[in-house]
This record gives structure tokens, C-alpha cells and sequence, in this order.
């Protein structure tokens, strides 16, 4: 990018999800201006000055502190995490209620003042709000996202790193579906440099099978150890601005609206997209094997059970 160009972040709600991707994307330099929007004033205030104080080591950004929907204007990513957090032995989707009512509050008013921003959801139950946001803000398809299981997919292939001694950047194997748990492994398409997964000698079905679970129980050994998740996704939704700011055209598993993709319509869940700096561009419907099928079906069903619901 350009040194004048310019890159307006707002993050909206401040618990440890919010501040800590605040920090991120200081670090590494990635907001002209950054806004932390939060109902609490003074806690906003709080993290602005303490934020403000690292300045003279890190690329210079303008913080501003509000609680005013107006300071969202010029906005070009809105980054959703305010919510309720998930608790010890709660799982995501029983988020649901409580999170889309703060959903349906708050995403009008953020369109009307900023109509031209990108929105990427954070919350949980994940693929429900960003459903419900896409159906509240009324913008262009591709512009409202969520994070969907680009930290489970990062976790996977860690896992799957351990197993067969190799950089975990070096695998390209995604987790689908629902950022929850209903989501499976495409290992049918898992490669590492060009060789299938499973040519690996070091991989078998049993391995695969600990390696998916082990993604599905790593959010619930963190909230049980320390009472929340915040690092992982923090450095998740940090790839997500780099990719959108400079335009880097990735291949990212987000979750997104469907419009046909594997015949599904009217819900959110993750399959691999084209992102730049509009957005998503393309939604990919790679060819999955009819167990993996299956099982992004029945994902489908419990994240359009729970849209309904909420």
C-alpha cells in the first residue's frame, strides 16, 4: 500500500477479544486510524491511553476511544466482537440468543454511519451471527464475513505439524463448516507440498481422527485453564486485516452467506474464500468426498436450526 493510503479499523466491543486484536494490529502496523467502540466509555478511555503509551515502539496510529456510532464513519472494516463470552463447560451455539439480540441492536446503526465498510464478524455462535448480520446490514455480497475456522484450521495443521515434523505453514488442510462442534477435516483435499496427507507414512485415519478432535476440545481447555480464548483469534483476525488491507487475494475458510454452494441457502458456515481488500470475492465449493459431504450437510442442519431459534 501506499504510504498515503489510508486504513480506518473500528473494533466494536472491548473484552479480552477486542483489546488484544487491538494490540495486534498496532504491532504490526496494520490501522491508520483505529476506534474502539464500547458501550463503557471509561473502560474504552482505559484501553485507549494504555494502547497510546506503546506508540513510541510501534508505527504511528490514531486511537480514538467512543461510544458513539457517529465516530464510525470513514470505517473501512468493522471488526464485531462484542457479545457475551463462552464459559467453562458452555458450548457456542448456547450463545446464541443472548448474542444475536445485541446483534440486531447494534449492526443497524453501524451500516448507517459507516454504509460503506467492510464487517467481520467475531462473535459466537459464529456462522448465527454472521447469518444475522448479513440479513440486518443489507450490503453487497462479500462485505459481511465472520472469522469462521481460520483458527481451527490453524490448530489443525499445527496438530497435523506435530505429526509428521513439518511447518505447519507448509500444510494446506482446512477444517469446514461450522466454527463449533459440527466441523470436520476436508483431508480429502489436505496436501503437503504437492503429496496427498495421506501418502505421508507417519499419517493414518486413527491420526486424523485425534488430530480433528484435539481441534474441537482446544477452546474448552483453554476457557477451562484461563477462562477465555483471546491470542489465537487475535493473531487469526490480524492475518484476516493484513489479507484485506493490502489486497493480498488469499484463499482464507470464513464463514459466509451461501447463495447455491453445495445447494445450501439462508445460513453462514466456512468453506475456503478468495479475500481482498473488497471483501469476499469468490466463495470456492471445492470437490468434497460424499463422507465429507455428509458431514458439511449436517453442519448445515445445526447451524440453520439455531438461526431459527434465534
Amino acid at each position: 500500500m501506499l504510504k498515503s493510503e489510508t486504513f480506518k479499523v473500528a473494533i466494536v466491543g472491548l473484552g479480552r477479544v477486542g483489546t488484544t486484536t487491538a494490540y495486534a494490529l498496532l504491532l504490526k502496523g496494520l490501522a491508520s486510524e483505529l476506534v474502539l467502540f464500547s458501550r463503557d466509555l471509561k473502560k474504552a478511555e482505559g484501553e485507549r491511553q494504555d494502547l497510546e503509551h506503546g506508540s513510541p515502539f510501534y508505527s504511528g496510529t490514531k486511537i480514538i476511544a467512543t461510544d458513539s456510532y457517529e465516530d464510525l464513519a470513514g470505517t473501512d472494516l468493522v471488526i464485531f466482537t462484542a457479545g457475551c463470552s463462552q464459559k467453562p463447560g458452555q458450548t457456542r451455539l448456547e450463545l446464541g440468543k443472548a448474542n444475536c439480540e445485541i446483534v440486531k441492536k447494534m449492526i443497524p446503526s453501524i451500516v448507517k454511519h459507516a454504509p460503506q465498510t467492510l464487517i467481520l464478524m467475531v462473535s459466537n455462535p459464529l456462522d448465527v451471527m454472521t447469518y444475522q448480520a448479513s440479513v440486518l446490514a443489507k450490503l453487497a455480497p462479500g462485505r459481511v464475513f465472520g472469522s469462521g475456522t481460520l483458527l481451527d484450521t490453524a490448530r489443525y495443521r499445527l496438530h497435523l505439524s506435530k505429526l509428521i515434523s513439518v511447518n505447519p505453514t507448509s500444510i494446506h488442510a482446512y477444517i469446514l463448516g461450522e466454527h463449533g462442534d459440527s466441523s470436520f477435516a476436508a483431508n480429502s483435499l489436505a496436501s503437503v507440498g504437492g503429496k496427498s496427507l495421506m501418502s505421508f507414512p507417519e499419517i493414518s485415519h486413527e491420526q486424523l481422527s485425534w488430530a480433528q478432535a484435539e481441534v474441537r476440545q482446544d477452546a474448552y481447555k483453554i476457557i477451562s485453564g484461563k477462562g477465555a480464548t483471546y491470542y489465537g483469534i487475535a493473531s487469526a483476525l490480524t492475518h484476516i486485516v493484513d489479507v484485506i488491507k493490502n489486497d493480498k487475494r488469499k484463499i482464507v475458510p470464513l464463514s459466509t452467506p451461501l447463495h447455491g454452494q453445495y445447494s445450501l441457502n439462508d445460513l453462514a458456515l466456512s468453506l475456503p474464500c478468495l479475500l481482498g481488500r473488497n471483501g469476499v470475492l469468490k466463495v470456492l465449493d471445492p470437490e468434497l468426498s460424499l463422507e465429507e459431504r455428509d458431514l458439511l450437510n449436517a453442519s448445515a442442519t445445526i447451524i440453520r436450526e439455531n438461526i431459527l431459534k434465534s
